[in-house]
């Protein structure tokens, strides 16, 4: 179940979730919203050369299991083979801009195959963008397990 634990954001900007790929958060400038919006899309298709682009080469994931992963794992547990994703929403939203920067999180509960086995689990998360050289990428994930509601 390592997918599952690591899906979630996501997210985020994890995520994120469907209804910000088709209208992203007001409050971000354009090219944000749409880093963010690729983001959820190429999380929700395994989409892993928009991954590649829109991760930032350090990025850490610190994942609902403990573990601390970087990168490649990410891209490689949504790409894997019998990994798949529903759509979903995020509730309690928090977002957060500065210049250069921002953080994207809230709660979801995801859905889907990992592995070819069906998962489902809630989590909160927070994803922190970074804009460098013009270009948006998630640096960090932070994602801890919650109750269902």
């Amino acid at each position: 179940m390592k997918t599952a634990a690591i899906l979630f954001s996501l997210v985020a900007a994890v995520q994120m979730h469907d209804a910000r790929a088709t209208a992203p958060h007001p409050m971000l400038p354009p090219a944000l919203a749409r880093a963010v919006a690729e983001f959820d899309r190429a999380q929700m298709q395994g989409n892993g050369a928009a991954l590649a682009r829109l991760l930032a080469d350090d990025y850490v994931l610190f994942n609902s299991r403990g573990l601390v992963e970087d990168k490649a794992a990410f891209i490689h547990d949504y790409t894997a083979p019998g990994t798949s994703m529903k759509p979903f929403t995020v509730e309690d939203e928090v977002v957060r801009h500065w210049p250069g920067g921002a953080v994207l999180g809230g709660v979801v509960t995801l859905e889907g195959t990992s592995g070819g086995k069906p998962y489902k689990v809630r989590l909160r998360f927070a994803d922190i963008w970074r804009e460098r050289d013009g270009r948006w990428q998630v640096i960090f994930t932070g994602a801890t397990r919650v109750p269902a509601p």
